[in-house]
């Protein structure tokens, strides 16, 4: 039986910061129960946002700001974050507070993790990734709370019952509508909407349920706290197909031992190496659409290979 997934109070009752001339300040010295803060460091590793470690006399705080996009972005990554933390399987930021900049712009505030010299265990990392999908289900199907972003692209993620509907038209769908708006590229387009059109052999003797999904699981979003346990970050969350997890393997560098203990776990479903690429796709298609045509043979070749598979 699917397992509803809990849904914490910040979910339900997250609300944008009150306005103040450093709304960050004034809640780590009022609700982060600080009196001093002691010292203010960037941290740099982001290009889309700005990130600073506040020190203070109840503890570090990590705080990231964006001068030209309002809270809705931050609130997507945290309502994301706080669902992971939720699940009590694998660490994540467990975050605080969002709210918009008097300026401009907004912020997040989060707890601060001490990151250790490795990203730590490969089977450590994929046993607590399974054990995040296995605990966390959602029964209102297919989606996500809101729409959020994936680097900086919006991500659909309207509740819908069907995976192949949802994979279809929101994943792929709106990666190739954007690829032909931004570049004129119809070849991508029509390709990809035959290939959309007829996944239905893809998941034929394939069990799917909506699993909670990081969503956006590259080396970049992987680290390690001090004592080597294995922590994801910058999470792009939606509840989908457990497989689709690994659409970002190309640049995760997933070995042997993680795919291993990951699949003790969930266990691995009949198809799964013709599943691989098409999870990749989405990813491809939208690393074409934020940093142009480098991205878009990798893109193409998939779609041809997919044509060339499903006969259509």
């Amino acid at each position: 039986m699917m397992k509803s997934v809990n849904v914490s109070p910040f979910l339900c009752s997250l609300t944008v910061a009150t306005m103040s001339n450093d709304p960050v300040r004034e809640w780590i010295l009022s609700e982060g129960k600080a009196t001093e803060i002691k010292r203010i460091s960037p941290i740099g590793g982001g290009c889309i946002n700005n990130a600073s470690r506040y020190d203070t006399d109840a503890g570090s705080f990590f705080v990231k700001t964006n001068r030209s996009i309002g809270p809705s972005m931050f609130e997507g990554e945290a309502l994301g974050l706080s669902a992971m933390y939720d699940t009590q399987s694998i660490r994540v930021p467990r975050p605080f507070k969002v709210g918009a900049l008097p300026t401009g712009g907004s912020y997040i505030i989060m707890e601060f993790i001490e990151f250790g010299r490795s990203r730590g265990s490969q089977s450590v990392l994929g046993r607590k990734l399974a054990e995040m999908h296995k605990a966390a289900k959602s029964e209102k199907g297919f989606g996500f709370y809101v729409n959020n972003t994936i680097g900086s692209t919006p991500q659909i993620n309207t509740w819908t019952l069907d995976w192949i509907e949802f994979y279809a038209e929101h994943r792929l769908g709106y990666q190739l509508k954007l690829a032909r708006q931004q570049y004129g590229d119809s070849t991508i387009y029509e390709k990809g909407q035959r290939v959309m059109k007829n996944l239905g052999s893809v998941f034929e003797n394939v069990v799917i349920e909506p699993c909670l999904l990081h969503g956006d699981l590259w080396s970049g979003n992987i680290s390690s706290d001090k004592n080597g346990e294995p922590v994801i970050l910058d999470p792009a969350c939606y509840y989908g197909h457990n497989e689709a997890e690994f659409g970002m393997s190309w640049c995760a560098g997933f070995g042997g031992s993680f795919y291993s203990a990951y699949f003790e776990v969930m266990p691995k479903q009949e198809g799964f190496e013709k599943r691989r690429d098409l999870y990749m796709l989405y990813h491809y298609l939208n690393h074409y659409n934020l940093f142009g045509s480098g991205y878009r043979s990798s893109a193409m070749s998939i779609i041809d290979d997919y044509i060339y598979m499903l006969k259509v």
